[in-house]
């Protein structure tokens, strides 16, 4: 039955593996997961996602960034170079992508560069940062790519050099395109309206310029997932204002080199109306460490030119000055011609003030002039927040966006492989179904094989009952016969009552027999009850002898008892009754009036010898051809060279190993 059931499982294992296989390999890297550990990825890239910001573009006009001269073969070089000015330790390097719009794809970079180095230098040595090839799959992307520097190097200049360029837009031309690049130590972005120089210049084109590489204007507007959002503070008149100041108390004087205007929102209506643009076209901003500004000190004034001087974040830099109060003063308001008269506008959603690219006016109390007719809550200047949620710093907010790029991407081949694992269960839950009905099938066919081996047994088992009766009893009864003559002659010759002691005697070996022979009887039908009779075989031999032979001259000799002792009980019980098979032929058939028996067992042999002084036989008796077939042993039955009969019966149980007794 075990066998069997051995075969239908390796049958069913056969037909399962090639299915396997068929399924195809998982993503390199993704193959080493169990479905538990991918389902908990998707789970964190999502729960990580919610936390990122989000990508959201500027509308309107403004500038693009930067774009070399267009070619029609890629493989065409073309390199940009920003100097800082002095050495600085640079540890990381952010490359924003100019976007343009896809009919079919929608948003792509264009004239990304597809294989490319970063150098960075300081007029003594040169580093490569990094380098990149089509092999690290950076394209398609929308989001910025942040490039960490390790170590960090001391960089007075920072230059790309891409070999392999990319589509520029639409159209099959080939360019170098980036929207912004920034190069940040620490917070501060040291490469912020620095010098370019580059291989090549759009020049027709007035919003792609060099200039427009560091002039921190990115095609993204700052859509963060975290904090308070907050309003706007606008100023408006309907007649033309000379000058609005507003005035920032840092609480204590620190060096400061930038300020960062956050343009008002203006995408309330779609389309916009055109009236909700605040951005004064003239602003003076100054520092001081007194508060009536005695010791006023320039920073910076800004002037509008054209629509590329503005965006949603206004990055102004400065030679590092250190002041305690920041006026900021609206030398010109936006005009705006209404339906019945004009309407003079300014405002800010934020005003960020850098020391070392750390905002230290967040949360600072704003002072300022009002407008007849506003009132104004200044301090959502300094909050920290915008229309969408909180403002970030350059650098963070980059990253958060490259981060997202790179979980995005990653996100749909985690999918992908998920559902590639749940097809596969499907697929091994339908074989499962084959399974069962297979092993249905087997079960049933091993039932069947089990009642053919089970009538099998019962036929051996009554060959073998069969034979029990015949050598067991017959020997037995037989043995009664003798025993009755033996009755018979001494009671005939019967002379005083020591005769009559051995009579006694012979009829109780009669009654032993008798009783024998009925527990015989009972136990030839249930051959586990047979083991009683035969716990010790070597004083079994020695009875049987003495029973069946007891007046003849008999000359027994045992070896290895311990390993005859140790054979399993049927076994144990068929040599036994092949022994008193042949002692019951010699007394019945031989005339033989002298037995030698011999038996020697070990570990792995057992061999009987049985030899008489009989007239021999002309063919093995059936009996015994029958005992031996039983055993599975060998044998041999051979005349003696002095007369006689000399039987031999070798049993190897190599298969069937003696088990020591504990």
């Amino acid at each position: 039955m075990l066998k069997t059931g051995h075969a239908v499982f390796l049958l069913i294992l056969a037909a399962l593996l090639p299915v396997r296989g068929a399924a195809g390999k998982p993503p390199v890297g993704l193959n080493a997961r169990s479905l538990d550990q991918l389902e908990q990825r998707l789970d964190e890239i999502d729960t990580e996602l919610e936390t990122l910001a989000a990508y959201s573009f500027r509308r309107g006009v403004g500038s693009i960034g930067y774009q070399s001269d267009s070619h029609q073969q890629p493989g065409n070089t073309e390199w940009v170079r920003i100097d800082l000015g002095r050495a600085v330790p640079v540890d990381q390097i952010i490359l924003v992508p100019t976007l343009w719009r896809d009919a079919e794809t929608g948003l792509q970079a264009g004239g990304f560069p597809v294989r490319f180095r970063i150098l960075a230098g300081d007029g003594q040595t040169t580093n490569i940062v990094a380098s990149f090839t089509e092999e690290d799959g950076l394209l398609p992307r929308i989001a910025p790519l942040a490039v960490p520097c390790r170590p960090s190097p001391h960089a007075s200049w920072i230059r790309v050099e891409a070999t392999k360029l990319s589509q520029r837009g639409p159209g099959k031309l080939y360019a170098l395109q980036f929207s912004e690049i920034l190069v940040f130590s620490g917070l501060e972005n040291v490469a912020l309206s620095k010098p370019v120089s580059a291989s090549s210049t759009k020049e027709k084109f007035k919003s792609r310029q060099t200039r427009f590489l560091v002039d921190g204007f990115v095609p993204y507007r700052m859509d963060t997932a975290q904090g308070i959002k907050s309003m706007a503070c606008y100023f408006g008149s309907n007649r033309r204002v000379q000058n609005l100041a507003l005035t920032i108390d840092l609480q204590e004087s620190v060096p400061v080199n930038q300020v960062l205007l956050h343009a008002p929102d203006t995408f309330q209506t779609i389309p916009e109306d055109g009236t909700s643009s605040a951005i004064p076209p003239r602003i003076r901003v100054t520092g001081a460490n007194r508060p009536d500004f005695a010791d006023e000190t320039l920073l910076f004034e800004f002037q509008q030119t054209s629509v590329y001087d503005v965006g949603p974040i206004m990055c102004h830099r400065f030679p590092e000055k250190k002041c305690r109060y920041v006026r900021l003063e609206i030398l010109e308001f936006q005009r705006h011609e209404l339906a019945n008269n004009v309407r003079f506008n300014a405002g800010f959603s934020e005003i960020e003030i850098l020391s070392k690219g750390r905002n230290v006016a967040r949360g600072k109390p704003v002072s300022g002039t009002s407008l007849p007719g506003n009132d104004h809550d200044l301090t959502l200047l300094t909050d920290g927040n915008n229309y969408s949620g909180e403002i970030l710093s350059f650098r963070a907010w980059m990253e958060q966006l490259a981060r997202r790029h790179d979980l995005e991407t990653e996100r749909p081949v985690v999918v992908a492989e998920l559902n590639r694992r749940y097809a596969l269960q499907k697929r091994n839950l339908n074989l499962m179904s084959w399974l069962a009905a297979l092993l249905g099938a087997g079960t049933v066919i091993t039932i069947l094989m089990e009642r053919m081996i089970r009538q099998r047994a019962v036929f051996k088992t009554r060959e073998r009952i069969a034979a029990n009766l015949h050598d067991e009893l017959g020997a037995n009864l037989h043995a009664l016969g003798v025993y009755s003559d033996l009755v018979r002659d001494e009671v005939r010759d019967a002379e005083g009552d020591a005769k009559w002691s051995e009579l006694v005697e012979f009829a109780g070996e009669m009654r032993k027999l008798t009783d024998r022979a009925a527990k015989t009887a009972r136990s030839c039908t249930n051959m586990l009850e047979a083991k009683e009779l035969y716990e010790n075989p070597a004083e079994e031999i020695k009875k049987t002898a003495k029973r069946i032979l007891t007046d003849l001259e008999h000359d027994i000799s045992l070896t290895g008892e311990e390993a005859l002792k140790a054979l399993p009980p049927r076994r144990r019980i068929d040599v036994l009754l092949f022994y008193k098979e042949c002692l019951t032929n010699i007394i019945r058939h031989s005339r033989a009036t002298r037995v030698q028996t011999r038996l020697t067992a070990d570990r792995k042999t057992i061999r009987l010898t049985i030899q008489d002084n009989g007239k021999g036989v002309k063919a093995p008796p059936p009996s015994l051809k029958r005992r031996a077939r039983l055993l599975k042993a060998a044998l041999s039955i051979e005349p003696c060279a002095q007369g006689g009969t000399n039987v031999m019966l070798v049993l190897k149980h190599r298969r069937h190993r003696i088990k020591k007794r504990s």
